[in-house]
């Protein structure tokens, strides 16, 4: 069965990868901070950290699927969408971009645990069917060590690897080491929950080990 991702993420493409599928990617075409706006907008309020990354989840998906389907009507697979961002303290912690900004962000972080928030959608396309969608939140509390030096957090931070992921920090990299304790399922953490994945697979009648990538596979 086919797979694609509609991501260009480095981390979420390797994950499923090490999971054993081989996904083409696809960038989305949202306009991330105006959808966001609109909605909170119109419903005057701020959204929820979960409400916020369901939501980006299901419009990534949404735009790739209707372009996957328009493409290919043949395509008989799914199509996996998802965003994430980090909570410490109420406060939402996107990617920093910037050096001082990571290492500020370090300093505060050290010692604490904050909740990493990960929104999936996967869509169901077959041929000559109305595509489906199922779609869910998958949170992990990530605990970092307290005796990180400022020595390590400078090093880190220049390395780039914290400069673009939400909350500035990975797990399955360099990162890695300054992270003392994960509860819950640590591929959220990395951009993606495996098992809130199979379960959403499930709900649309899709075995995960359909989606495994065939020995010869290129």
């Amino acid at each position: 069965m086919r797979v694609c991702l509609a991501s260009t993420s480095p981390a979420r493409l390797m994950l499923l990868r090490q999971a054993g599928i081989e996904p083409v990617t696809r960038a989305p075409q949202v306009d991330e901070e105006a959808v966001i706006a609109a909605v909170e907008s119109g419903e005057g309020r701020t959204l929820a950290p979960d409400e916020h990354v369901l939501l980006l989840a299901r419009r990534k998906a949404q735009d790739v699927a209707a372009a996957v389907a328009a493409e290919d009507p043949g395509f008989d697979g799914i199509v996996i969408g998802g965003d994430s961002m980090f909570e410490l303290d109420g406060r939402i912690l996107g990617k920093p971009h910037r050096p001082e900004v990571a290492t500020a962000r370090w300093h505060e972080m050290r010692g604490r645990t904050g909740v990493l928030h990960s929104g999936h959608s996967v869509f169901r396309l077959a041929p000559g069917t109305t595509p489906r969608e199922a779609h869910a939140v998958a949170e992990a509390s990530v605990t970092f060590a307290a005796d990180v030096a400022d020595a390590e957090i400078d090093a880190y931070v220049a390395t780039g690897e914290p400069l673009q992921v939400a909350g500035a920090f990975t797990v399955d990299s360099l990162g890695g080491a300054f992270i003392e304790r994960v509860e819950g399922d640590p591929s959220t953490v990395v951009g993606m929950s495996l098992s809130t994945l199979r379960h959403l697979c499930t709900e649309l009648g899709v075995r995960w080990t359909d989606l495994w990538a065939s020995p010869d596979a290129s």
